[in-house]
């Protein structure tokens, strides 16, 4: 690889590195700020932890969908689902963000990268559906984990992501557990 390229890589490497100081509306344990490089960090174990239960996945390409999934906050940061209004979209915004993002890479790294976010934007193959199950799982988790300081919405979180984590029974049955501890933080 000649150095240009290897010097495009690079770039993008440190530019990313945004996303461990890119704060969502979770807390740890402890009750400091969740980033979201900590939330893609164990949505990949998740994956990896599961992947018997999934054997007709890929899992190198599920690893791949779950550390680019949330790669355009680096730049804008996360908006959570609960302030997310009909004014922005998203989806639209993050993409932009990943674009400018990936500028650096060579032509054929943009364009992978970009088919792996639209990929699982559209949940467009059984990867990306479980990618966006078990992210849904992965907050929901979290947010019965956090040391919250109120802003969590625990009535918002019964419903969120059902029409992703609902469609599979290991998925479904991780959601019901969740729920449970869910439901005990609305008492």
């Amino acid at each position: 690889m000649d150095t240009g390229k290897l010097e495009g890589i690079l770039h993008f490497l440190k530019n990313a590195e945004q996303l461990k100081d890119t704060i969502r509306s979770s807390y740890t344990s402890k009750g400091r700020h969740e980033s979201t490089a900590e939330h893609s960090w164990r949505l990949c174990l998740m994956a990896i932890v599961l992947e018997k239960e999934f054997p007709g996945i890929s899992i190198e390409k599920l690893l791949k969908l779950c550390v680019v999934h949330d790669l355009g906050e680096a730049l804008n940061g996360d908006i959570s689902a609960v302030d997310q209004t009909g004014d922005i979209n998203k989806g639209v915004e993050e993409r932009k963000d990943l674009m400018e993002l990936a500028r650096p890479l060579p032509p054929e790294l943009q364009k992978e990268i970009l088919d792996l976010w639209d990929e699982y934007e559209n949940a467009g193959s059984q990867e990306a559906r479980l990618a966006k199950a078990l992210d849904k799982l992965e907050t929901l988790l979290q947010h019965t984990q956090g040391k919250n300081l109120g802003n969590i919405d625990y009535q918002f979180n019964m419903t969120y992501g059902k029409q992703y984590t609902d469609y599979d029974p290991v998925t479904c049955g991780l959601r019901a557990i969740i729920d449970i501890e869910t439901k005990k933080r609305t008492e």
